[in-house]
């Protein structure tokens, strides 16, 4: 039997890699030679692996000599979170998708707005056409109105207050102590009956981390005709708001 193949190593990224982990071990920088010593490099191979991670953004050199790590390893560490959200969620959304028939989607409150994370959508479960920012329409889905229906008076009102109500179709509520109304009434899923687009209807049911709080929502978009179905089918998106909670927890 034939040895399986090595794979093909490029030893100069090898020895980058190493030197921006020596480099990431001391928050508060260190100097060349000891970076060198760290990173079991020759100090001439260190100058010219920091010169050019300094070029590319992804090293520092302070005014005392020490080295720190560069701007662009945080951007790349917040793409990485991002990433990570997207692996945990994906999977539950695509399951809910194929149960349901019909697009899925999740949104989650961060920074005092309803942000829209992901879609799974699919050639016969087409998603909603954004036509309208999603932070600016918070009121009219099923998603945002699901997110709000989670808050407590105080909250909706702050919301509210720097979020006006967009008509945006013949169905859509534009009076807040309506809408207020709607959502106390809810009983854990929100509908949106045309209210964001014409031909499209949406439910949604919560998604709270595991003492009970706000996360977000999870919520699947149909023809109108068939949102009497989708409501027959609660149970399914409730046990999709249980998979994502898992999911999340486990990604943290």
């Amino acid at each position: 039997m034939s040895e399986p193949r090595k794979p093909t190593l490029i030893a100069s990224v090898q020895r980058a890699l190493r030197l921006m982990e020596a480099v990431a071990s001391h928050p508060s920088g260190a100097p060349a030679k000891l970076l060198a010593r760290e990173a079991r490099l020759p100090l001439a191979t260190t100058y010219h692996l920091l010169r050019t991670l300094a070029y590319e953004g992804y090293a520092t050199r302070l005014p005392d000599g020490a080295w720190v790590l560069g701007d662009r390893v945080e951007a790349l560490h917040g793409r990485s979170r991002a990433q990570r959200l997207l692996a945990a969620v994906r999977p539950a959304l695509i399951t809910l998708r194929d149960e349901v028939g019909a697009a899925a989607y999740f949104s989650m409150h961060i920074d005092d707005e309803i942000r829209l994370i992901d879609v799974a959508d699919g050639p016969r479960t087409p998603r909603v056409d954004l036509w309208v920012g999603f932070e600016d329409a918070a009121h009219a889905t099923a998603l945002g109105k699901c997110v709000l229906s989670q808050f407590d008076d105080e909250r909706r009102r702050d919301y509210l207050s720097r979020h006006p109500l967009a008509d945006l179709t013949p169905h859509t509520i534009t009076e807040p102590g309506r809408l207020i109304r709607s959502l106390d009434a809810c009983g854990g899923l929100v509908l949106d009956r045309e209210e964001y687009a014409l031909g499209t209807g949406c439910a949604a049911v919560p998604v709270t981390d595991a003492s009970g709080a706000v996360l977000g929502a999870l919520a699947v978009s149909c023809r109108p005709g068939r949102l009497p179905r989708i409501e027959r089918s609660a149970h399914r998106l409730r046990a999709g708001a249980e998979r994502l909670q898992r999911a999340l927890t486990l990604s943290v």
